[in-house]
This record gives structure tokens, C-alpha cells and sequence, in this order.
């Protein structure tokens, strides 16, 4: 049996549906439902069993076995960026995250979680996953929980035999339940679909024009794909980028989401927040060596390739 945790979520529920198309059904799916539609990431998706996160902690902390369990793969967690409740960040992303490793390490069960390029923070230190941990300065609570928990996977030792993956920005199906958090595909989309324009922050810092904020935007297919990969080679451990390794710009994303809909462009530049500057990645840019090496060949979905699959297979036909 396979645990996914987070299974009703973005990245989960994707997980999930790769899982399905290699014949895998064996799956517990953890995560928390609530009162919006994340339900719906669930349907069509085929799993033995559901379990609120909760429950599924108390099971754990009162002696359930991992016995039959090969692997628990983590993603479930509080992923705003502008969550500010620190105690619930580090309570929900951390501790449960330390929970679950503990929990593997006894019964000897893989283990791949979700850490996160917010780690990595303005990237005065570069987006290297070779680098010292320690010198990672996150920008924000929800980054700060991940760091945390990378750097105590550190001190336990346990990322030699454990993955952790900092996905860098994630786009793709099953995300529309993320609201503010979605990608800038999915909220590009809806916008062209209501009004025919594109609205993107300015740039509040020399050096970047506005629109020409870069970040490293990933498809959500190639995310589970080095999951799949981590998956199999249990003997691999360690920390790794999940990223295209090239950066692009906003306007760039936009630009193509037009594009995949055969509309001209339309852009416009709107003031950020205020308390949102100093806390906004300007650039981020995975590095991709580590991963490369230890034996993942298959090469990212090229940009425009993938908003162009998002758009049309699944953005148009929802």
C-alpha cells in the first residue's frame, strides 16, 4: 500500500492519477476535506481507503503498523504564502511532517515529502540543493515551516534514506481549489475567459521591469514524474530541486495562456500589495544537477508546451 498524503490536493490528487495509470490502486489518501470543493479532486480517482489527517495521526501515534505499507508519500500541508500563523504553520507542516518521518523510520517505509523553493527565500544564497541548509533565509512563515523540517530530517540523519523535494511553481490540473494560491496559468485563464485582460503585479525593485519577475514554473506532470522516479529507486535519499531549471517571466506565462486560447495578448500592470514586497520571490531558477545524477533523464515540459496542454486539455473542458 501506498499512503498519499494531501491526496485530495493539487499535487496529491495528481499523484494519485499517475499512480492509477500504472495500475496502482493500493492507495490510502490523508487529507482534509472541509467545506469547499476539494472534493472533487477525488472523483475518478481509484484508492482502498480515505482518512481525515487527524485521524490518520492519532492511528499512527497509538501503534497502526507499517508492515504493508511501502511507501508514504507527503504532500499534504498548508502551502499559503500568506498564512502568517506561524504556531499553526510549524504545527501542521512541521510536526505532523516529523510525525510521519518517525513513524517511517520505524517500520522502514519510504518516505518522499514536500519541502518547498519558498526555502530557499529572496535567493541570496542561489536555488542550489547542494547547498548548506543553513543559510537558507525563507521570506515567509510557510517557508520558514519547511526549512525547518528540512533542517531537522538533517539533524536526524534520516535524509539518507528519506527524499525531500522543493517543488519550485507548480501549474497544472486539480488546482482550481487553491483560490489565491493557484497558479498564474489557472488565474490567467479565468481572467481572459471574464474580461479579455491579464492583470500582473509591477515590479516594486530595480532590475526588473514590470511583468519580467522570473520564476521557475514546473508542470505538475513532471513534479510526479521525479516522484514516480524517487518512488522506485528507494535507495536514493537526500534533498532535491523539482524545477525546469530555467527561469521565465510572468508576462512569459500570460503571454502563453493567450496564445493556448489563440488570443492576442493583453496585459496590464497592477500596484502589489504593500505587504507582500518584502516578502515576493523576484527570481527563482532550480538547479537540476543532484536529481540529473542520481539517474533522472526524462527532460522538463518546455513552457509553452505545457500551459498549452493545461489550457486545452483541461482548463477548456472543466
Amino acid at each position: 500500500m501506498i499512503i498519499v498524503t494531501g491526496g485530495a490536493g493539487f499535487i496529491g490528487s495528481c499523484m494519485v492519477k499517475a499512480l492509477n495509470d500504472l495500475g496502482k490502486e493500493e492507495i490510502l489518501i490523508v487529507d482534509r476535506l472541509g467545506t469547499g470543493q476539494t472534493y472533487r479532486n477525488l472523483i475518478g480517482l481509484k484508492y482502498l481507503d480515505y482518512v481525515d489527517k487527524d485521524e490518520f495521526l492519532e492511528q499512527i501515534s497509538e501503534g497502526m503498523s507499517g508492515e504493508k505499507v511501502e511507501a508514504v508519500i507527503h504532500l499534504g500541508a498548508c502551502s499559503s504564502t500568506t498564512e502568517f500563523d506561524a504556531d499553526y504553520l510549524m504545527q501542521n507542516n512541521y510536526r505532523y511532517s516529523q510525525a510521519l518521518a518517525l513513524w517511517c523510520d520505524k517500520y522502514a517505509v519510504r518516505y518522499i515529502y514536500a519541502s518547498s523553493a519558498a526555502t530557499y527565500g529572496a535567493g541570496e544564497q542561489g536555488y542550489c540543493d547542494e547547498a548548506e541548509l543553513i543559510g537558507f533565509t525563507p521570506l515567509n512563515p510557510y517557508g520558514y515551516s519547511k526549512h525547518a523540517f528540512d533542517l531537522w530530517m538533517e539533524r536526524q540523519g534520516l535524509l539518507q534514506q528519506m527524499a525531500g523535494l522543493k517543488f519550485f511553481n507548480v501549474y497544472g490540473p486539480r488546482e482550481d481549489h487553491k483560490e489565491d494560491m493557484r497558479s498564474v496559468v489557472n488565474k490567467a485563464y479565468e481572467q481572459i475567459q471574464a474580461t479579455g485582460v491579464v492583470k500582473l503585479f509591477k515590479s516594486h525593485r530595480a532590475g526588473f521591469a514590470d511583468g519580467e519577475q522570473k520564476r521557475d514554473f514546473v508542470y505538475v506532470k513532471d513534479a510526479c514524474a521525479v516522484i514516480l522516479f524517487l518512488l522506485e529507486k528507494t535507495s536514493i535519499g537526500g534533498i532535491f530541486n523539482v524545477g525546469s531549471g530555467q527561469a521565465r517571466t510572468f508576462k512569459d506565462l500570460a503571454t502563453q495562456t493567450f496564445l493556448a486560447l489563440g488570443k492576442e495578448p493583453n496585459i496590464v500592470y497592477i500596484d502589489m500589495p504593500e505587504h507582500l514586497r518584502d516578502k515576493y520571490q523576484y527570481f527563482t531558477e532550480a538547479t537540476m544537477d543532484k536529481l540529473r545524477r542520481a539517474g533522472y533523464s526524462q527532460p522538463p515540459t518546455p513552457l509553452e508546451e505545457g500551459v498549452k496542454d493545461y489550457v486545452q486539455t483541461y482548463l477548456q473542458k472543466r
